[in-house]
């Protein structure tokens, strides 16, 4: 960023116009800043040179798990409309060390990765008024810090604000996701056993909602993901399917410890069954899984790291070298 410039004259760029995308935009506007948006829908479709422009770009496009894997390729195909110099901020959700091999891709410019935590039903208000502001480096340096924290300074003030190593920023995203998962899972395992000792679930939930380590979120068998008007049981929702899936295969690949493994897959059997019974986010479901009946994910050949390739994901070694494929 230039020395010259204040913080409110600094052009800042979105990339990507989904509901995260729009929300962070949105809330910017509502603040005062210059906002440009590009995304591949009108009226925002000529906007790619602009984002050139732009000292800060925060990327919000879609990054699936798919029956064939992990897919990044979109963020690194925008990444190329980030300036020479600027700073570009992925909010898409992304398996941990891929950033710091998009920074070398893209040595030109800062690439920065910092977890979004936008519920669905409430994304603008959670945009506003956020509970961390985390910004993750590729590497730990002057120049990273200065341009993170300058990251830092145009975010909405938060409680907790911390710049951090860029795979830990991506591992914080899918640690909450998926203790949130599972905790939807056990909620829907107990209202179960509750029903069949014919106790009232609500009072079971709300006496272990007084408990201050337990907490009131994701407490409810049944509800709404937010992603139609349709509720029903199980962790659904366009972030807790894909995010536990690519979770479970970095774990197999990475940890590979059998237990651990064995009880990955019954929470991810559980959930789907869950899902599918009540009819909730199928399409999400099949999305990640296929629609093959049960709960894996249907691999073409041989484990993640030999499928992966160029465009798809990055995992560290076992011994802590970066490995790509």
């Amino acid at each position: 960023m230039e020395k010259t410039k204040s913080i409110k004259e600094s052009l800042i760029g979105f990339i990507g116009q989904g509901f995260i995308g729009k929300n962070y935009a949105d809330d910017f506007e509502q603040r005062g800043y210059a906002v440009v948006r590009y995304a591949k829908e009108a009226p925002y479709e000529g906007n790619a040179e602009k984002i050139k422009e732009c000292d800060i770009v925060f990327i919000a496009v879609p990054t699936p798990t798919t029956p064939q894997g992990f897919d990044y390729s979109i963020v690194e195909g925008v990444l190329q409309h980030v300036g020479a110099g600027k700073i570009a901020v992925i909010k898409s959700t992304m398996l941990p060390g891929t950033t710091k091999k998009l920074q070398k891709r893209y040595p030109d410019r800062f690439v920065f990765h910092s977890p979004e935590f936008l519920r669905e039903r409430s994304a603008a208000h959670d945009a506003a008024h956020p509970n961390r502001n985390i910004v993750g480096i590729p590497k730990d340096d002057a120049g990273n810090r200065k341009a993170a924290q300058s990251v830092i300074s145009i975010l909405p003030k938060a409680p907790f604000e911390a710049v951090i190593d860029s795979t830990e920023a991506e591992l914080v995203k899918y640690a909450g996701n998926n203790f949130l998962y599972t905790k939807v899972v056990f909620m829907n395992m107990l209202y179960d056993l509750s029903q069949k000792l014919g106790c009232r679930f609500e009072t079971i939930r709300d006496a272990m909602i007084a408990d201050p380590r337990i907490g009131a979120s994701h407490m409810d068998p049944l509800h709404k993901s937010g992603h139609t008007e349709k509720g029903g049981r199980g962790a659904g929702g366009h972030c807790f399917i894909k995010d536990f899936a690519a979770f479970s295969e970095l774990y197999e690949e990475l940890v590979g410890d059998k237990q651990g493994i064995e009880l990955l897959h019954a929470l991810r059997d559980k959930n789907n069954e869950l899902l599918r019974a009540s009819g909730k986010d199928i399409d999400l479901l099949e999305g990640v899984y296929g629609k093959k009946k049960g709960g894996g994910i249907v691999h073409p050949t041989s484990p993640l790291r030999t499928r992966l390739r160029r465009g798809k994901a990055i995992l560290p070694s076992k011994e802590g070298r970066r490995q790509s494929r």
